[in-house]
């Protein structure tokens, strides 16, 4: 069987993306299993995969708000980026031919978005969604695929944010291993911790998308690495969602959003990574670090700070606390309902929280 005849396809438009994963079947991992085998070490997070939590009517509600609310900003952030790579294609610091490289999968949306755009600006662009797996790094034959057919000094990471910069280390790391060269171009639309080369801005804010999965995201699992499906020569794995098909909403977000795009298409583009990225990075790992101390935390993989990671914590891990800048910011209300769905303590402390709305603790398991 070909590599081509297994990949997962997705709910996007063929033209939109490419997925270089493999279409593979696994038996589900129920989250209190999985979380102990993790935490144990028995087994990696990306050998296993739970069932996808199907959201609840008021939760969709919360999203649809929270998408009329940032349509705008992303469509001006996303231009903005646009315009960014296709002036640094006229500098002459990246290569004419722009090679997108979403990171699956919260990547993947605005690897979309941004690929139309260049497109519009008349930029040569392609885009792929490719796995990355904290501690194992990126899919190595997803990259071969891609560098034999296009300039590695044109290739483009894109994601959604930053955390505390987690993927965007293992990211450095793997791109510098496999090609030799570095550091790796990444760009984010909301990057608090300052880890990306180019973003829409630096707050930690409201991403609609970051608080739901497969249904926005191409009814595709997160990427799978085990050895019983996925053999030396096959792209990371990932699972169809298709229990969420009649909520997804992957296409519909990514066009509501192009359709506002031109009105933004001559906004100046945003400026480079600030001087201060590592002001940025410093105040971030301080703040994990204070509730790393503060409740005897020793695996820092356990706290998932900014909002999406808060909340996508939640409703894939098994949560201990949740640390809140505060319980009226509205942009919260996604978390908290889910907190309050499942009894899940809050602390509201804004000097806990640091540069962060919110941050999550998974409970200690093993």
């Amino acid at each position: 069987m070909t590599l081509e005849s297994q990949r997962i396809k997705g709910s996007y438009n063929p033209g939109d993306v490419t997925f270089l994963l493999k279409r593979v079947q696994i038996v589900p991992t129920d989250v209190a299993t999985k979380e102990r085998l993790i935490q144990s070490g028995v087994a990696h997070y990306s050998e296993m995969i739970s069932d996808e939590r199907r959201p609840d009517a008021r939760y969709l509600r919360i999203f649809e708000a929270a998408r009329a609310k940032g349509v705008d900003r992303i469509a001006q952030e996303m231009c903005g980026l646009a315009r960014r790579i296709a002036q640094r294609i006229a500098a002459g610091t990246l290569a004419p031919q722009i090679t997108l490289c979403s990171l699956v999968r919260a990547g993947v949306p605005y690897g979309v978005l941004l690929q139309r755009e260049l497109r519009a600006l008349g930029v040569d662009s392609c885009h792929f969604g490719v796995s990355i797996i904290r501690d194992r790094g990126l899919d190595r034959n997803a990259l071969a695929f891609i560098l034999d057919r296009r300039p590695t000094d044109g290739v483009v990471f894109v994601d959604g944010w930053t955390g505390k910069g987690a993927i965007a280390t293992e990211l450095q790391k793997s791109w510098r291993d496999i090609t030799g060269q570095g550091p790796a171009e990444l760009v984010v639309l909301a990057d608090p911790s300052g880890f990306a080369t180019m973003s829409g801005s630096h707050d930690d804010w409201l991403i609609p998308s970051g608080i739901l999965g497969a249904n926005v995201s191409g009814l595709i699992s997160r990427s799978i690495l085990n050895r019983d499906v996925i053999g030396s020569g096959d792209f990371h794995g990932s699972v169809a969602v298709d229990h969420l098909a009649d909520i997804d909403v992957s296409l519909d977000f990514v066009d509501q959003i192009t359709a506002r795009m031109a009105v933004y298409r001559d906004n100046p583009a945003p400026p480079d990574p600030p001087q201060d990225a590592q002001a940025l990075q410093a105040q971030a790992l301080a703040a994990v670090n204070a509730i790393a101390e503060h409740f005897d935390v020793t695996n820092l993989n356990r706290i998932k700070p900014g909002i999406a990671e808060a909340t996508r914590a939640l409703l894939r891990r098994k949560p201990q606390k949740v640390f809140l800048r505060s319980l009226d910011d509205p942009d919260l209300e996604a978390l908290i309902h889910l907190c309050r769905t499942d009894c899940v303590d809050m602390i509201p402390d804004e000097a806990l929280t640091g540069p962060y709305r919110a941050v999550t603790l998974i409970e200690k398991v093993a």
